[in-house]
């Protein structure tokens, strides 16, 4: 029955993709929009099959460039993954200890969480400009922005996990002989894992999003950067591919953090 459940469920899916594909070939067939606006699915896939070959300059110069400036397109995706791995990585990392130190500690909350907000707040493209006076416009400046854009939603679900935690277990743990330590690593830490795993979806799909803004500058190699300037050639068909890759990737994360989730927390969902 679970079989049968999830083929229905990918022929529903693949069913609608279709009829979108068909949809988008007769808008774009008709000439209902023009093409500079919207590119049919063949131009589109001519524009990402050429940024993944070697090809002609211009018609009748037979000089062979590389992709697009210079970088296969799969080569883009891999240098805005490394910059997401490491920006948004050192947010999984450090997220929840300071997650755990604002849940547990009413003092460390007081004062760190007013500014956590306030970073949370902030739109990316609201201080790329102020990253890029401190640390240029090189890769540091990039993987400053993913952080502080993954930074606060794993604190604030780390955060929401503690405080949900039953007093009930805490004490019990405690009545047992628990130290502090204890507590947080046998008690708190397990049942805040779930949440602080939804708090990675959250930070790294957050991140994602922001990566055309970390990559408006000196954005290449990247996928974001690339898109950014195709956008600014008017090419239609190249900006197009690369948001389909973006959103592709983007769902290929998602699903992993959710299958990595599943196998740290299989109790979850489970009475």
């Amino acid at each position: 029955m679970r079989f049968g459940s999830r083929a229905r469920g990918l022929a529903v899916r693949a069913g609608s993709l279709l009829v979108l594909l068909v949809l988008w070939w007769a808008v774009t067939a008709t000439k209902v929009v023009d093409a500079q606006f919207l590119p049919g699915p063949h131009a589109v896939w001519e524009a990402f099959t050429r940024a993944n070959s070697w090809h002609q300059l211009a018609p009748g110069v037979p000089r062979e460039v590389r992709g697009e400036q210079n970088y296969f397109l799969w080569e883009h995706l891999i240098a805005s993954l490394q910059r997401i791995g490491i920006g948004a990585g050192a947010a999984v990392l450090l997220g929840p200890p300071v997650g755990f130190a604002l849940g547990t500690s009413r003092v460390v909350s007081a004062i760190v969480e007013p500014y956590l907000n306030f970073l949370r707040m902030l739109p990316p493209l609201g201080y790329i400009g102020l990253l890029i006076v401190w640390f240029g416009i090189g890769d540091t400046s990039k993987d400053w922005l993913l952080f502080l854009a993954a930074f606060p939603p794993v604190v604030i679900a780390t955060v929401a996990g503690v405080q949900g935690v039953s007093r009930d277990r805490i004490n019990a743990a405690r009545s047992l002989g628990a130290n502090r330590l204890q507590v947080i690593t046998r008690v708190l830490f397990p049942s805040t894992l779930p949440e602080i795993i939804g708090g990675v979806r959250v930070a790294v799909g957050f991140a994602w999003t922001t990566v055309v803004a970390a990559e408006l500058n000196n954005g290449i190699p990247g996928i974001g950067g690339l898109a950014y300037l195709a956008g600014q050639q008017l090419n239609t068909p190249l900006t197009m591919a690369c948001i389909i890759v973006i959103g592709l990737t983007a769902l290929a994360l998602d699903a992993a953090i959710k299958g990595v989730g599943a196998l740290v927390v299989p109790w979850k969902g489970k009475a």
